[in-house]
């Protein structure tokens, strides 16, 4: 016997105890699979007999599923020499339960997005009442649900931030950053936290690491010297405006910006 024919029956002769452990796509590739690897090779009398037997096998396995039935309602059936029908058949069942994983992931997807609205909802009306404790015990349970989730965190962040939460904020953000450490706009995000918490110096740490991860970002660049402004860093706050004008000419508040720094200068 080949080693393709070895490795059909094998595919074949697993398609049992796929299907118990409720393995369904597997089990449908493994009779596709083997029954390519079958068609293509020569077959003696007796091997050919022996791959009919265990078709007709698998083929009773298939029906005999109820779970299986439920996607595929029709009758999956095979006669001797009716290879290639099987194979189509199998190709349309696969094409179905394709169809059904991806209704699933859609109705679980569906389902998580309803979970985060929920309970940001919750939280949200937590702080709106300054209940603080309640709202960081539910924005923290929702982090421990999704903890990879830098956009969620992303968005409690801002939700404390326009509480007044700052030092909240910060640690959410410092979170996110731990998942996603080369993106800009947590870097970003956070340098607002740590200038309205008035810690410049830190603020600035966190700036400068985003400029080094792009410098042709004119709003980020405003943005630091909203930093410096607040710092009264005039020197350093009319060379972030002037990069963010060099950028970006028509950006009228960085000229704005750029003007004033130049202004404090001069006194």
């Amino acid at each position: 016997m080949s080693a393709d024919l070895i490795k059909s029956r094998k595919k074949l002769n697993s398609v049992s105890t796929l299907l118990k452990k409720g393995k369904y796509m597997p089990a449908v590739q493994a009779v596709h699979d083997g029954l390519i690897l079958f068609l293509k090779n020569q077959v003696m009398k007796g091997e050919r007999t022996e791959f009919e037997d265990i078709l007709q096998k698998v083929t009773y396995t298939l029906n005999a599923d109820k779970e299986l039935r439920k996607i595929y309602p029709l009758i999956i059936s095979y006669a001797p020499g009716e290879e290639r029908a099987l194979l189509d058949a199998m190709r349309e069942l696969l094409q179905e339960l394709q169809k059904a994983l991806n209704d699933s992931v859609q109705d679980d997807l569906q389902a998580i997005l309803a979970q985060k609205k929920a309970a940001l909802e919750q939280g949200q009306q937590h702080l709106d009442n300054q209940e603080w404790d309640q709202a960081k015990s539910v924005f923290d349970q929702l982090v421990s649900d999704f903890g990879g989730d830098t956009d969620l965190k992303a968005d409690i962040a801002d939700r404390y931030l326009n509480a007044g939460r700052y030092q909240e904020a910060f640690h959410m953000l410092d979170d996110a950053l731990k998942d996603d450490p080369n993106a800009i706009h947590l870097y970003n995000r956070i340098g607002m936290v740590l200038r309205k918490m008035k810690d410049y110096e830190t603020a600035e740490k966190y700036y400068l690491k985003a400029l080094t991860l792009t410098s042709q970002d004119e709003y980020l660049l405003y943005n630091v010297g909203r930093l410096y402004y607040d710092w009264r860093k005039w020197n350093k706050m009319a060379k972030s405006a002037q990069k963010a004008v060099d950028i970006n000419p028509d950006f009228a508040e960085a000229v704005k910006m750029l003007r004033f720094a130049q202004k404090k200068m001069a006194e």
